[in-house]
């Protein structure tokens, strides 16, 4: 086995419950290690545990760029808003990338913005073909598209079992936000 010198693509998809929670703590690995880290949003716009906790950290670049979840939990912004804001912040996540600060650069929720049609698939690789080769890039969220797996080199499927949710019960706080 040798060592990788170059930055990784690596991404935390599908249906259960834990993907931007893996992102995070790679962040926290990283910073360990004394590496800068960035973390940007691409549809949350909510205050979460992570969020403050991230906020506090000076080796954290915490930008949220989301206009929140599209459609759901009272959403009244119009799709064009939330594109625009996810592009926005698609042209901020490829100006870090290019610039190679950052050791992981974390694009949360990006695969749900490119299902909901919020940014384009071509964009998006093209962003992370342009970075640095030093940079670990991760993407989360929902279903990655093909094309994004092909790319990766690690890609971690999270699958629902089980979950409060499916009895009516809201998020809980501290533990899904």
């Amino acid at each position: 086995m040798k060592p990788i010198k170059r930055g990784l693509v690596i991404i935390y998809h599908g249906n259960g419950k834990g993907k931007t929670t893996a992102a995070i703590g790679m962040l926290i690995r990283a910073l360990g290690h004394g590496y800068k880290v960035a973390y940007l949003q691409f549809l949350k716009n909510s205050v979460s545990g992570e969020t403050k906790f991230l906020s506090k950290i000076s080796e954290v670049l915490f930008y949220q760029g989301g206009a929140g979840f599209v459609g759901i939990m009272g959403d009244k912004k119009s799709f064009d808003e939330h594109r625009k804001k996810a592009k926005e912040t698609l042209k901020f996540a490829s100006k870090i990338l290019q610039e190679g600060t950052y050791y992981i650069v974390v694009l949360d929720e990006i695969n749900c913005a490119l299902s909901l049609g919020l940014l384009d698939l071509e964009e998006v690789l093209q962003a992370i073909n342009s970075r640095k080769e030093n940079v670990n890039v991760v993407l989360t969220g929902c279903v990655a598209p093909d094309k994004l797996i092909e790319i990766a080199d690690i890609v971690t499927e999270m699958v629902k079992v089980k979950h409060i949710y499916d009895q009516g019960y809201l998020a809980k706080i501290g533990v899904d936000f």
